[in-house]
């Protein structure tokens, strides 16, 4: 009897341990969200989000304040609707400008807030449409190269 009950403790110890290494791995991969505060949801039209993914952080200043709900092409307009949820502790003017950034030089993508000046705030449901898309690498590449050539031509 006095091993079973020890068996037991210790099955317990290893099973919560592992609950908690699973927890820890989910968050930081960025697929656990366990924030309880209430937000507000935005939408971001770009003409191009590189590798922008749903889950993405969305900052300010450096500091996390909210991120990518999800992504979706609005046949409209031809653009990304990138739809954002914002911490409802922040507020942002309504001509604050959105840029797709990276962290890094080959670092994940996430979306910059730099505020602007208007006295009304962001709302929920709100389409922002003063965005920077994502710099490509590859299309920087190719300018380069095809700047080169131009030039030992001339």
């Amino acid at each position: 009897m006095q091993r079973s009950a020890k068996d037991f403790w210790v099955g317990l110890f290893v099973l919560i341990g592992a609950l908690a290494l699973l927890f820890l791995s989910l968050q930081a991969a960025n697929l656990l969200d366990m924030s309880f505060q209430k937000t507000y949801q935005v939408t971001a039209r770009f003409d191009n989000i590189g590798g922008l993914k749903p889950r993405a952080t969305v900052r300010s200043a450096g500091v996390r304040v909210g991120q990518v709900d999800s992504i979706r092409f609005n046949d409209t307009t031809f653009q990304a609707d990138v739809i954002i949820s914002l911490d409802a502790g922040f507020a942002f003017p309504r001509d604050s400008s959105f840029r797709i950034l990276t962290s890094g030089l080959l670092g994940e993508q996430y979306i910059g807030i730099d505020p602007g000046g208007s006295d009304d705030n962001l709302a929920q449901g709100d389409v922002v449409t003063l965005t920077q898309s994502a710099v490509v690498l590859e299309n920087l590449i190719g300018q380069f190269l095809f700047n080169r050539s131009a030039e030992a031509t001339e």
